[in-house]
This record gives C-alpha cells, structure tokens and sequence, in this order.
C-alpha cells in the first residue's frame, strides 16, 4: 500500500518510471480479469493498454478511496462495461485463448487443462456481467466481499448477492455440461 502511494505520487509529479513500475505489478491480475470477463485476449489487451493510457493522462485527478489494484481493476470492469455496451452480441469462442494455459511439457496434461478451461469459458460467458464480475473478482482475483463491493459502488450484501446466484448457476450449467 505504501509503495502504491508513493508511486502514484511520483506519477503526479511527472515520474516515467512510477508509470511502468504500476503497469508491470498489476497487468498481469487486470489482465486476467479482463480475458475471464470478456473470453477474448485481444480485447482484454485493449482494455489494459486503455487503462494505462487513461491513468497517464489523468493521474493528477486520480483520487483513492482504496488501493491502487482496486481503483485499476474498477477502471478494467468500467472497460468490460463499455465493450459489452459496444458489442451486445460479444460471445466469442476460446480460440484466441487456447494457447493461455500453463507451460507443461506433457501434451496430455496441457489438452485436459485447454478442454477444461473453454469449457469453464464457455460456461462463464453465460453467466450475466454482474455476476461474473463478481465470481471472478473473488475466486480469480482473490478479492474479498468488501473490496469488490468498495470497487462496484455496491453493498456487501448485493455483491454476495450476486456471487451466490453466479455459483449456483455455474454449478447447474457445468452440470448440464458435463451430463451431456
């Protein structure tokens, strides 16, 4: 938190370097959750290089009320937001992600773990965009109830809200997945 506030500090004074210090420690998580949200790696990417060029821009006006990792992440969900506005039809296949899967030098190993993962993208992409949000800011994410509620603007209680109802449908529709 410490090493956040000094380098937001020192990206409103002009420092390059706070800049590139942010984006290597938090692109990796921002683009995680964007490629879970949107099932489509360019356009995560897209949403990431935004993210970065905004808070470049703008970092003078940047106010925390939390973290740094939360204000990014609000600013990558405001991202998916707008994609989704943009392209209401937005349900790609894993194609462009098939290959984001662990290193492994076991062919087999990596085809189970490819197959399991579009499927669970499959799934997830059927889930409606507040409560994906929601599951994969706490589960792939690692975020807590309050944290994901601080960076949606919501209450706690509509946030578990919304996790409860994504899980129950995950389960119903990875069942009727996997009884096929």
């Amino acid at each position: 938190m410490r090493e956040d506030k000094r380098l937001l500090w020192g990206l409103k004074h002009g420092d390059k370097d706070a800049l590139r210090q942010i984006y290597m420690k938090y692109k990796d998580k921002l683009l995680t959750v964007a490629v879970y949200l949107l099932n489509d790696t360019c356009a995560a990417e897209d949403i990431i290089h935004d993210v970065f060029v905004s808070v470049a821009k703008n970092a003078g006006d940047i106010q925390l009320r939390g973290s740094l990792q939360s204000y990014l992440i609000a600013c990558v969900l405001n991202g998916v937001r707008d994609q989704f506005r943009k392209d209401k039809h937005h349900k790609k296949g894993l194609e462009k992600t098939a290959g984001t899967g662990p290193d492994s030098d076991n062919p087999q190993q990596s085809a189970i773990f490819n197959e399991e993962s579009r499927l669970l993208a499959d799934v997830l992409v059927q889930l409606p965009l507040e409560q994906r949000e929601t599951v994969l800011l706490h589960l792939a994410g690692g975020f807590k109830f309050k944290e994901i509620a601080q960076m949606q603007d919501l209450p706690i209680s509509t946030v578990q809200a919304r996790y409860k109802y994504g899980l129950d449908k995950l389960r119903a529709l990875l069942d009727g997945e996997l009884g096929r």
